[in-house]
């Protein structure tokens, strides 16, 4: 996926590494110590506007935002927020593409779910995103833009803060942006705090693991057989289940970290005790977590996919607690605002696309 041509001749701050932001700047930027300045309005602040930048004089500001941009998403849409305080945020790149960020609140954290691509080309046939095609790679701004806009309208500081990358697309095909992401959050977000979820892209694995600083990771399983995660996942062919396992128990663990394993879980497919007992064999040997999480429905989707019983999902997760697998069970947060990949803009999409009466 090529990145888009810029419309604006200023480069956007976001989009650089802080290492390359700080050289961009320093020819501009007079004293030094102003570089400084202007990077913990960015970093910490998360400002969209030079004018923002209390501190610095007019004339400096000026000469700022002749030379570069500041630019983030423009927020489309926002759901009201469901019984567990969770909002969805549809949002419009320049381009027109359209992108979606959760905000969720868990107690004294809150996490922001992003979105990596404006569509993605995994084509997993239980995610809504899926449905509309590879679309294209998000820029650094456009990735972190999701972050800030989210976390000011919310009012959330960033040491309240937990991102994971579970939104639209796949991370680890757009790794560079990724990754210039991961540097620019850095500045105030631990990499503990910060987890990539991937469809198992070995080559990308294989990269995030030569990171001096890594985020957590999160790679989707959904079958306890090859056949089967084919069958719902049809680019694990180029990346083969037991290949990915053998990569996974080698990947470099700091203490106290864990791989999380994502399950989906489909009723009368893949939610059985005896599939439990499966996936538990194949995990062995790693340091891994299981997070179940019940099937979203949506009418893009194939109509066989349903949502197991709860009684179905206790089975399961106590299934994998009896073979000494850790297992949290994701309940349903975000349901009620189309909190799946994709969901949000799809019904954005299908109005958009419904003839008038």
């Amino acid at each position: 996926m090529e990145r888009p041509q810029a419309t604006s001749p200023r480069a956007n701050l976001y989009d650089l590494s802080p290492e390359a932001a700080a050289a961009a700047l320093a020819p501009v930027v007079q004293p030094s110590f102003r570089v400084r300045q202007v990077q913990e309005w960015i970093y910490a602040h998360g400002v969209d506007s030079f004018d923002s930048m209390s501190n610095l004089s007019k004339q400096l500001r000026s000469d700022l935002a002749e030379r570069f941009s500041l630019a983030f998403p423009i927020a489309r849409e926002r759901t009201e927020p469901a019984p567990d305080g969770s909002v969805k945020y549809l949002f419009t790149l320049e381009d027109g593409a359209l992108i979606e960020a959760v905000y969720m609140p868990m107690g004294s954290r809150t996490t922001l779910c992003l979105s990596s691509q404006a569509g993605c080309a995994v084509g997993c046939t239980f995610c809504v995103t899926g449905f509309f095609g590879a679309g294209r790679n998000l820029t650094p701004a456009e990735i972190v833009g999701q972050m800030h806009r989210v976390r000011l309208d919310q009012g959330i500081p960033t040491e309240a803060l937990n991102v994971v990358f579970m939104g639209m697309g796949e991370p680890l095909l757009n790794f560079e942006h990724v990754v210039t992401s991961l540097e620019i959050m850095e500045q105030a977000i631990s990499p503990r705090r910060v987890t990539l979820s991937t469809a198992g892209i070995i080559p990308g694995i294989e990269d995030l693991a030569r990171l001096e600083r890594r985020p957590n990771l999160a790679v989707s399983i959904n079958a306890p057989d090859r056949e089967r995660r084919e069958e719902i996942m049809p680019i694990t062919k180029k990346y083969p289940l037991d290949e990915l396992l053998e990569l996974l128990k080698s990947f470099p663990l700091e203490h106290g970290r864990e791989i999380t394993i994502e399950y989906v879980l489909l009723a009368g497919w893949n939610d059985s005790q005896r599939d439990a007992s499966m996936l538990a064999g194949l995990l062995r040997g790693g340091r891994f977590k299981v997070n179940a999480i019940p099937f979203n429905p949506d009418p893009a989707l194939p109509d066989w996919m349903k949502r197991p019983t709860d009684a179905a999902i206790d089975r399961f997760a106590a299934a994998l607690n009896r073979a000494g697998v850790p297992v949290t069970v994701r309940r349903s947060k975000g349901h009620e605002i189309a909190a799946a990949c994709g969901q949000l803009r799809g019904r954005t999409e299908r109005r958009r696309a419904a003839p008038k009466a």
